[in-house]
């Protein structure tokens, strides 16, 4: 049951007073990129017509065939393949990394250790299936102070040639902070100067909508998302997007099918209507999680948690993360998010092994999709300093609730 301090009301109170001009903002950006996907659907003809379903080779599909225009018209890129066939977001990475690179070519992050879950992708944890076991090298530039080591990495691409270039934007689940569009655009330009041919891949997950640009508009070759992120609004049940330049998707579709058919095949299996539906949401759904975020951030900084990024900081992804420093609160604060869920609430959540990742998760997801990361959410390793990656909701309302009610059993529990 929901058991929220008359405290803690009153400090929401307080929050959202103070907040009202930053909320302002996020509501601006929602209205420019709801217009965005609006002017997308209506420039590619989208109609009803265009839910039916294909089955078996998925030939003639042409309601998915224009979710595709949709999305390379959304994101300015050459070409997209928006599918349901993609597991998730790091799937649709491994995809992508398989898919341009061969062997004796050179993999280089610049934003350090990518995500956990391509640990194994990659080979930094060994695996046969990974880019390593087909002689594909990878290295990797640390940011500094929280942007890019241009220095390093000038030094780095003036002296080799390296084939994909790849960003993440998000944090994962990392100490440092997410990286802006602007700092994105920076660096970009950085490596023109000195590594023209490279590819410049950008992980974008959680970042959608959270800004006015996308990669592909400030110069990225290609980039890639989750549908049950942001923009499937909470609607779509699975999937992922690459988008960028036409001869790099051709080989996506290529990895993801087989040679020769490529786009041409992949059933859409009734996902079509979901797909759409949860883009056309989308803007709105990103901007109610943002202002969960703020308000997590103002909230749990006053009751005296460090949290990444400050309320009044500038935001990048849906991501808040909470420093608790203590594995006990870490796991109250997630399980009273389970608890104030709309599906499994009785569930009793516990650390665990889980496949992609090294150490015990504690994850928090009482959604109607598995997974989803656009619904409120919550997970983070249990390794010091104890951080908690929250991310998401679909209304603010609903956000705000648990939140609520997941602060009040942490000062009653002190």
């Amino acid at each position: 049951m929901l058991k929220i301090n008359k405290d803690v009301y009153k400090l929401c109170d307080e929050a959202e007073n103070n907040l009202k001009s930053i909320y302002s903002k996020i509501d601006n950006i929602s209205f420019f990129n709801s217009k965005k996907v609006l002017n997308a659907f209506i420039e590619n003809n989208i109609s009803e017509s265009d839910f039916v379903s294909s089955t078996g080779y998925g030939y003639n599909d042409f309601g998915r065939d224009k979710i595709e225009k949709v999305y390379a018209t959304i994101f300015k890129s050459e070409d997209a393949l928006v599918r349901n066939q993609f597991i998730s977001g790091s799937h649709a990475l491994t995809i992508t990394l398989f898919a341009l690179l061969r062997p004796n070519d050179t993999l280089l992050s610049i934003t350090g250790k990518p995500y956990d879950t391509l640990d194994e992708v990659i080979g930094i944890k060994e695996n046969d299936s990974s880019l390593k076991s087909f002689n594909i090298n990878y290295e990797q530039i640390e940011l500094k102070n929280n942007d890019f080591d241009y220095e390093k990495i000038k030094e780095v691409i003036s002296s080799k040639y390296y084939k994909v270039i790849e960003i993440q934007r998000s944090k994962g689940y990392s100490t440092r902070k997410s990286l802006s569009i602007e700092k994105l655009e920076k660096v970009i330009k950085e490596i023109r100067k000195y590594s023209p041919n490279s590819i410049v891949m950008v992980d974008n997950c959680y970042c959608e909508f959270v800004s006015e640009k996308e990669p592909i508009e400030i110069g990225a070759d290609i980039a890639v998302g989750s549908l049950i992120k942001n923009l499937g609004g909470g609607i779509a049940s699975n999937g992922a997007y690459i988008v960028g330049k036409a001869k790099l998707i051709k080989l996506c579709a290529e990895r993801l099918n087989l040679p020769g058919e490529g786009k041409d095949v992949g059933p859409s299996l009734g996902a079509n209507k979901f797909i759409l539906q949860g883009l056309y949401f989308a803007p709105n759904v990103v901007s109610n999680a943002v202002k969960v975020a703020i308000l997590t951030s103002y909230l749990l900084e006053k009751i005296g948690y460090d949290v990444e990024p400050k309320f009044n900081e500038e935001r990048v992804d849906i991501v808040q993360s909470i420093i608790f420093n203590n594995e006990k609160d870490l796991i109250n604060y997630a399980r009273i998010i389970q608890n104030s869920s709309a599906i499994d609430s009785n569930a009793f959540i516990e650390k665990t092994d889980m496949p992609g990742y090294s150490d015990k998760i504690i994850m928090a997801s009482g959604n109607f999709t598995q997974g989803s990361s656009i619904e409120l959410s919550c997970d983070g390793p249990i390794r010091n300093p104890y951080i908690l990656y929250q991310q998401g909701s679909l209304t603010y309302d609903y956000g705000k609730i648990a939140v609520l009610n997941a602060i009040s059993f942490l000062l009653n529990n002190k």
